[in-house]
């Protein structure tokens, strides 16, 4: 064919002085270095005149117009077809259908689906956009952990921290997120996912990350993907699925993975030679270098991640929900105490009474405590400040009704120890006066009390009169049993512990004074 000249090469071979014939030689037809030569010459072109140009650009220039036809058949708005594209659940075979029907209602020919599909590809090369073919937009988010890390340095020590990279990307857009941690635990993995959403302004239906254990527990060849419990939650807040990439398969989540090699270059060694002292600091420099990596216009199509991600798929997120999600921890079997409060951090809080004594699960987040017993929610308490300790939380819901189930505190405290005797009162008034807050004092002014149920109050309230009557200011549970394990509180062993013991005569046959004196025997 005509198209097949290299037009280019004839006329410089020319130009050297070969002949037709030796051009020939070169590969091509004689015929076709023959009508090269009659072009240049009719067109008045020579070497000089082409030698900066592209192949095309020289055969254009000698046949202009050939080659060049218009197709018999309608052409559909491409433009439209490839906005198309970008929405869930549009391909190119649905497009070709709707093309169809819009022919068939015109009387228009319309072209095959091969002819079709090859049609648009060569739309998006002419018009340097990306194919729509692989991606959704606002469809998937990749996660990945950088290999590349950073470091803070103390301006006063000049000790280095370790600092981590977690990296997301739109796999549509190419937009990416960074966030800098200083450390990549599971509670650091979920605040960045929060992070990132917030960053894109919007949710995805599918988090694509890596195996790691941070997020999933097991992924089998076979079978279903177990994913840790805060991870699954988080999906769930944000609507979305996790659905890792496969065991050693990076090419499933190639685009972060191309990311990471970009943020290397883009972030992590742009800043290389700024020191930084917080983490906050490194922060705002790390986001405002991720900024202008999405900013910088593509090299192979047009536009950059920044206005593809705000034009095309920013439209199509789902909305971040109403409430942020809140990091949690999950706490398993922890038993219900007889009073109808489970512990934690060595604070009380109140469950419904019927699962007394039964095992219940802790969701704990930064502000709250859930109970759980399965997949049903119980009860949830705001969780006592940081450094309380011995503090009740109950729901009076949670309890029965009755003088049984009533909250400990002072007074009900002071109600028993009245019941034993004086003595028992006052050892309970001063185990309350030890301490800056009562409720502190609850659980050792108990456990004095508590004594009662394997001693009777009698030798309870003798124990503590002897126990008053010690160095000991504010007598405990720990003074007082020793007591009454030894029995000091019985008179007659008081007695046998306040005689002095009677010198025994001695017995057997014991050498005098002389012996050692040196006498005789």
């Amino acid at each position: 064919m005509v198209r097949k000249i290299r037009a280019k090469l004839v006329l410089r071979l020319r130009a050297e002085g070969l002949s037709g014939r030796q051009i020939a030689a070169q590969g091509m037809s004689r015929t076709s270095v023959a009508a090269v030569i009659d072009a240049a010459v009719r067109e008045d072109v020579g070497w000089d005149d082409i030698a900066d140009l592209e192949e095309a650009a020289v055969y254009a220039r000698l046949f202009p117009g050939r080659g060049e036809h218009d197709s018999v058949y309608a052409q559909p708005d491409w433009e439209r077809m490839h906005r198309e594209l970008a929405r869930v659940g549009v391909t190119l075979k649905l497009l070709h259908g709707e093309y169809l029907d819009a022919c068939r209602v015109e009387g228009s020919p319309a072209m095959g689906y091969d002819r079709f599909c090859k049609s648009y590809q060569q739309h998006v090369l002419v018009a340097g956009a990306a194919s729509r073919v692989g991606h959704k937009a606002g469809q998937t988010v990749e996660v990945d952990w950088s290999g590349k890390t950073m470091q803070l340095t103390d301006p006063a020590t000049g000790q280095q921290t370790r600092v981590f990279v977690f990296v997301g990307c739109l796999p549509f857009s190419r937009f990416a997120f960074v966030e800098p941690t200083l450390d990549m635990k599971q509670d650091t993995w979920l605040r960045a996912h929060v992070a990132m959403f917030d960053w894109f302004g919007g949710s995805v239906p599918r988090v694509v990350p890596d195996n790691l254990k941070t997020g999933v527990i097991k992924h089998p060849a076979e079978g279903e993907v177990v994913l840790n419990d805060a991870y699954r939650e988080l999906a769930a807040h944000y609507s979305a699925a996790v659905l890792p990439g496969r065991v050693k398969k990076p090419k499933d989540k190639a685009s972060v993975e191309n990311t990471v090699g970009n943020i290397a270059t883009w972030v992590i060694a742009s800043l290389r030679d700024t020191q930084f002292g917080t983490l906050p600091e490194l922060r705002a420099a790390v986001y405002q270098r991720v900024a202008a990596y999405n900013a910088e216009p593509f090299q192979k199509r047009q536009g950059s991640r920044q206005g593809v991600f705000e034009a095309e798929e920013k439209p199509l997120l789902r909305p971040l929900p109403a409430t942020p999600f809140e990091i949690s921890r999950w706490v398993y079997r922890r038993r219900v105490q007889k009073n109808g409060h489970v512990v934690w951090e060595r604070n009380f809080y109140s469950v419904p009474y019927p699962h007394i004594g039964r095992g219940v699960d802790l969701r704990v987040t930064d502000t709250t405590l859930e109970v759980f017993a399965g997949d049903q929610r119980l009860t949830s308490h705001v969780l006592a400040p940081i450094g309380v300790v011995n503090e009740y939380r109950t729901h009076d819901g949670d309890l029965p009704d009755g003088p049984r189930y009533r909250q400990w505190d002072a007074a009900r405290v002071r109600e028993w120890a009245a019941r034993i005797g004086v003595n028992t009162t006052t050892v309970v008034n001063r185990i309350f006066e030890s301490v800056p807050v009562e409720e502190q004092g609850l659980d050792a002014a108990l456990a004095v009390l508590r004594l009662t149920r394997r001693y009777s109050a009698a030798r309870v309230e003798a124990a503590a009169g002897i126990a008053l009557t010690s160095r000991v200011r504010s007598p405990r549970y720990a003074h007082l049993r020793p007591i009454l394990e030894t029995r000091q509180d019985d008179p007659d062993s008081r007695d046998a512990w306040s005689t002095p013991a009677r010198t025994a005569e001695p017995a057997g046959y014991v050498r005098g004074a002389d012996y050692y004196a040196g006498g005789t025997r």
